[in-house]
């Protein structure tokens, strides 16, 4: 596929080098192009984590109180609400970003929010389901910054995450498993598969069953299994279900 003449710039440009003020630069400079760009290069993790989410939830999606983590210009909004999702609120660092995703209408709040260097706007327990789609990467959402997602959702509640499979992230993955089988370990939550993402779920009260549907039948799921799935965009998703406190 022939790109547009600084697609793969702009886009290299946000995940190497720099401190944080120069990305939340160069965010807030992409914002007017980004759905375009990511278009061209055939993002498709909002899709992907979105319909892990509907899949998952238990119950009509429309009452449920969802928290987009690094929201960008609200494409898992859209995703979202397609799926019957309604009541959406919405975190980013980047201003030029937030004011893309104000101009969509699909989100009842919005705020400025730097994931990992400070605490999410919103009370311990408050979300139904939390997500943070292509968030979760180098020189991103720092992997440090999962358990302050999880101290949002409610028992019960989910969290949807992505993070990128390409060679240029392994580190990151490295990390991020690590504080996902760590979080494992102390009970805090517990994981599902769906197909084409790996799904992690915070469970109510009592624990519930883990299942992983592949592409022929489900089949249980092991609480310890760790390993993650692939998906088409080269993009891993997982939801958390978080356990009972």
């Amino acid at each position: 596929m022939q790109l547009a003449a600084g697609v793969r710039e702009r886009v290299a440009a946000v995940h190497v080098g720099g401190g944080l003020p120069e990305r939340l630069r160069l965010y807030d400079g992409w914002a007017a192009r980004y759905d375009q760009d990511v278009a061209a290069l055939e993002y498709r993790a909002p899709e992907l984590a979105a319909a892990s989410l509907a899949f998952a939830f238990p119950a009509p999606p429309a009452g449920a109180r969802l928290l987009d983590v690094a929201c960008g210009t609200g494409l898992v909004a859209r995703e979202l609400h397609r799926r019957g999702f309604r009541c959406l609120h919405g975190v980013d660092g980047s201003a030029g970003m937030l004011e893309r995703a104000r101009s969509t209408g699909l989100y009842r709040r919005l705020l400025p929010c730097v994931v990992g260097r400070e605490p999410l706007p919103a009370p311990a327990e408050h979300y139904d389901a939390v997500t943070a789609v292509g968030a979760l990467g180098e020189g991103q959402v720092p992997a440090a910054a999962v358990p302050e997602l999880l101290r949002v959702t409610k028992p019960g509640g989910f969290l949807c995450l992505t993070t990128r499979s390409n060679p240029s992230n392994l580190r990151y993955k490295v990390e991020l498993e690590a504080v996902l089988e760590r979080l494992e370990r102390q009970g805090a939550w517990q994981k599902e598969l769906t197909p084409c993402t790996m799904r992690c779920r915070r469970p109510p009260c009592p624990n519930q069953e883990q299942l992983c549907q592949g592409d022929t039948q489900p089949e249980k799921l092991s609480k310890h299994h760790t390993s993650l799935s692939s998906c088409n965009s080269c993009f891993k998703s997982l939801i958390f279900r978080q356990l009972c406190s």
